[in-house]
C-alpha cells in the first residue's frame, strides 16, 4: 500500500475506531470523505496547529457535522491539541471530541455544526468577514474559506438562501465541497431529493466542478486550484461512497449514523488492505508523513507573520465614555427604532468594526450606517449589508463574520420574524458569540399589518434561549443603555424596538445598567410592585401617578431580565422583595415571561391572543392598555389578593 492510500486510510480508520469505541457515531462521512479532506489540507488550507487561531488562516467549516470524526482524526494527525485519548474518548463527557463539532471545545474546530446548513451559511459570514478585511488591510487577509458539505446540507432551506446570496455578492474566496454519495438516514436520496444540484448552483451564479471518483486526489485537487482561480464562489460535486470499503453497509444507509461494530469493521479492514490488528493505529511513516506537511505550513505561517509585524490589527473596546455619548443623544419623544437609529451611527464613530444589516428593511428596521457605504462585489469596504428576504441565512451569516474574529455583525428584521431565525439564534448562543440581533416592530403597536406582524410570543421565545440577553428599552436613554451593552457584551444580544413613538420618560435610571431596576420609588414602604418593559413602562409610570394616595406603588423596569437575573441576591431581593406579594406586570405580549416574577399571588396584563388589523393606538385601547382600564384591573386585583 502506497503512503497517499495509507494516509487516507489512518485518517478513515481513527473515524471508525472511535465511534466503534463511543458505541455511538456517523462512520459512513468520514469513510467516503477522507480523500477529499485529506487532499484539501494537504494542498490547500492555510493553518498552523501551534496557532489556531492565526488571523491569516484558511477557514475549514464542517457543515456535514455528523462526519466531526473525520475532522477530530485530522487536527490530530496535524499536531492540533487532539490526542489518540481524544479520540478515544469521542461523544463522552467533558473531552474535546465532542458528537458534533463545538466552537471553543476543540482547536481548529471554527464553528458549531450539527444542524444541516449552518455551517454553509456561517461559511458565508467568514468569507464576508475575509473579503472586507483584505480591502482594508490588505490581501494578507485574502484568506479562503472551505465548506464541506453533504446530501443533507443540499436540502435544507439555509443553504439555499445563503448560497444565493454568496453567490450575488460574487465570493470567489468561498469553495464548497459537495460529498454527493446519495443517501441520509431514511436511505437513498431519491426518495425525496432529485433535484440537478449543481444546475442549482450555476443558477445561483457559482462556477461548478464535477468528480466521478472521490477517491481520485489528482482530480480533487485540481479543481480546487480551479476554483481558486474563479471570480465567483465554487461548488464541487464530489462522488463518494459512503462507508467506503465496508462490504456489508458500503453506500447503504446503515452506514450513517451507527458505528460498524467489531466484525464488520474486521471485515471492511481485510477488504481495503488494512493489516494492523490495533485500534487507533497510526502508522510511523503515516505520523512523519502529516508531522512534514504542518512543518511547511509552519514555515507558510512564518512569513506571513514577518509581512505582518508592522500591523497592529485589534478590534477596539468600547468603554464609559461610549455610553455617555450614547445617552447625551439619546432624547425626545420618539420611536424606540429611530433612537436605535442614531445610537447604532453613534457607535459606528467609536467602533469602526460594525458590519451587519437588515432583511431588506433597512428603512424600518433604522439599520444603516450613514456614509459606510454597501458591501457588494464592487465595494468589498462597505459595511451595511443588504441580506435580502433571507432571515434565517442573515443570522447564521452574522455568527460567521464575529466568529472571523474583527467585525462586530449585526443583523435586523422585525420581531414577528423573529421565528425564522430561531435556529441561527440558539447557535449564537450556544457558542457565545456576541452577534447582535435587532428586531423592530415590537408589538400590536406595529397596527395596520395585522397579527402576522404583531408578535406575541416572540420576546417570550428569545427570553427563553439560554445566554442570550434580550433588552426591551421604553425611551431613548434606555435604548442607549441596550445599545452599549449589547455591542459590548460577550453574549449575543437581542434589542428589541418599537414602531410608535414613546415618551421620554422622568424616572431614576441611576441603576438602569442593572437590567431590572427601580424606575419610580414608593412614598413610603411599597404596596404594589407594577413591573413592565418597553413601550408599556410609560402606561406603569402612568398608573402608579394616578394610583398616589390610594396605592403605594414601585415602578420596576424590566429591561432585560437576563442582566438583572445576572445581579447578586441581594440587590434583586432590593429591588424585588419577597415581602412585598402583591405585583403586576403589563406587557404587550405572552404573560409567561413574567412568572418568575409574580410568584403565586401576582397578576399581569399582557397577550395571550393575537392581535388584530387597525391602528396601533386604537388596539393598544381594544385590548386594554391604557391607564384607565390598568387601573381598574389593579384595584380590582389589590381587592381580592
Amino acid at each position: 500500500m502506497n503512503l497517499e492510500t495509507l494516509s487516507t486510510q489512518t485518517i478513515r480508520y481513527l473515524a471508525v475506531d472511535a465511534v466503534n469505541k463511543a458505541k455511538s457515531g456517523h462512520p459512513g462521512l468520514p469513510m467516503g470523505a477522507a480523500t477529499m479532506a485529506k487532499v484539501l489540507f494537504r494542498d490547500h488550507l492555510r493553518f498552523n496547529p501551534q496557532d489556531p487561531t492565526w488571523m491569516g488562516r484558511d477557514r475549514f467549516v464542517l457543515s456535514a457535522g455528523h462526519g466531526s470524526a473525520l475532522l477530530y482524526s485530522l487536527l490530530h494527525l496535524y499536531g492540533y491539541d487532539v490526542s489518540i485519548e481524544d479520540l478515544k474518548n469521542f461523544r463522552q463527557v467533558g473531552s474535546k471530541t465532542p458528537g458534533h463539532p463545538e466552537y471553543g471545545d476543540t482547536e481548529g474546530v471554527e464553528v458549531t455544526t450539527g444542524p444541516l446548513g449552518q455551517g454553509l451559511a456561517n461559511a458565508v459570514g467568514f468569507a464576508m468577514a475575509s473579503k472586507k478585511m483584505a480591502a482594508e488591510f490588505g490581501p494578507l487577509f485574502d484568506t479562503y474559506t472551505y465548506v464541506l458539505v453533504g446530501d443533507g446540507d443540499m436540502m435544507e432551506g439555509i443553504t439555499s438562501e445563503a448560497s444565493s446570496l454568496a453567490g450575488h455578492l460574487k465570493l470567489n474566496n468561498l469553495i464548497v465541497l459537495y460529498d454527493s454519495n446519495n443517501i441520509t438516514i431514511d436511505g437513498r436520496t431519491d426518495i425525496t431529493f432529485t433535484e440537478k444540484v449543481r444546475e442549482r448552483y450555476e443558477a445561483y451564479g457559482w462556477k461548478t466542478f464535477f468528480i466521478a471518483d472521490g477517491n481520485d486526489e489528482e482530480a480533487i485537487t485540481q479543481a480546487i486550484e480551479e476554483a481558486k482561480k474563479s471570480d465567483r464562489p465554487s461548488f464541487i460535486e464530489i462522488k463518494t461512497i459512503i462507508g467506503y470499503g465496508s462490504p456489508n453497509r458500503g453506500d447503504s444507509s446503515a452506514a450513517h449514523g451507527a458505528p460498524l461494530g467489531d466484525e464488520e469493521t474486521k471485515l471492511t479492514k481485510e477488504a481495503t488492505g488494512w493489516s494492523y490488528e490495533e485500534t487507533f493505529y497510526v502508522p510511523e511513516e503515516v505520523r512523519e508523513y502529516f508531522a512534514k506537511q504542518s512543518e511547511e505550513k509552519i514555515k507558510e505561517y512564518d512569513a506571513w507573520m514577518e509581512e505582518a509585524k508592522e500591523l497592529d490589527i485589534k478590534t477596539p473596546e468600547l468603554d464609559e465614555s461610549v455610553l455617555e455619548a450614547l445617552l447625551a443623544v439619546g432624547e425626545g419623544e420618539k420611536a424606540t427604532r429611530i433612537h436605535g437609529q442614531v445610537m447604532i451611527n453613534e457607535l459606528a464613530k467609536h467602533f469602526p468594526v460594525l458590519f451587519g444589516g437588515s432583511a431588506d428593511l433597512a428603512g424600518s428596521n433604522m439599520t444603516t450606517l450613514d456614509g459606510k457605504g454597501f458591501f457588494s462585489a464592487e465595494n468589498p469596504l462597505g459595511s451595511n449589508v443588504h441580506f435580502g428576504i433571507r432571515e434565517h441565512a442573515m443570522a447564521a451569516i452574522a455568527n460567521g463574520i464575529c466568529l472571523h474574529g474583527y467585525f462586530k455583525a449585526y443583523a435586523a428584521t422585525f420581531l414577528s420574524f423573529a421565528d425564522y431565525m430561531k435556529p441561527s439564534l440558539r447557535l449564537a448562543a450556544l457558542m457565545g458569540v456576541p452577534s447582535v440581533f435587532i428586531f423592530t416592530h415590537d408589538s400590536i403597536g406595529v397596527g395596520e399589518d395585522g397579527p402576522t406582524h404583531q408578535p406575541i410570543e416572540q420576546a417570550l421565545m428569545l427570553r427563553s434561549i439560554p445566554g442570550m440577553d434580550v433588552y426591551r428599552p421604553a425611551d431613548g436613554k434606555e435604548t442607549a443603555m441596550s445599545y452599549y451593552q449589547a455591542f459590548s457584551g460577550k453574549n449575543p444580544a437581542s434589542i428589541l424596538l418599537t414602531r410608535q413613538k414613546l415618551k421620554e420618560l422622568n424616572i431614576d435610571r441611576s441603576e438602569a445598567h442593572r437590567g431590572g431596576y427601580i424606575a419610580v420609588k414608593e412614598e413610603k414602604k411599597p404596596e404594589l410592585l407594577l413591573m413592565a418593559s418597553g413601550s408599556e413602562l410609560a402606561l406603569a409610570v402612568d398608573v402608579a401617578q394616578q394610583l398616589r394616595g390610594k396605592v403605594d406603588v414601585r415602578v420596576i423596569s424590566m429591561l432585560s431580565m437576563e442582566r438583572f437575573e445576572a445581579q447578586d441576591e441581594a440587590y434583586k431581593e432590593k429591588v424585588l422583595p419577597k415581602e412585598v406579594r402583591k405585583r403586576f406586570a403589563i406587557e404587550a405580549a405572552s404573560a409567561l415571561s413574567w412568572h418568575r416574577y409574580l410568584g403565586l399571588d401576582g397578576a399581569c396584563h399582557c397577550l395571550d391572543h393575537y392581535g388584530a388589523s387597525g391602528p396601533g393606538e386604537e388596539l393598544f385601547e381594544l385590548f386594554g392598555f391604557t391607564t384607565e382600564k390598568i387601573i381598574e384591573e389593579i384595584m380590582r386585583y389589590m381587592d381580592e389578593a
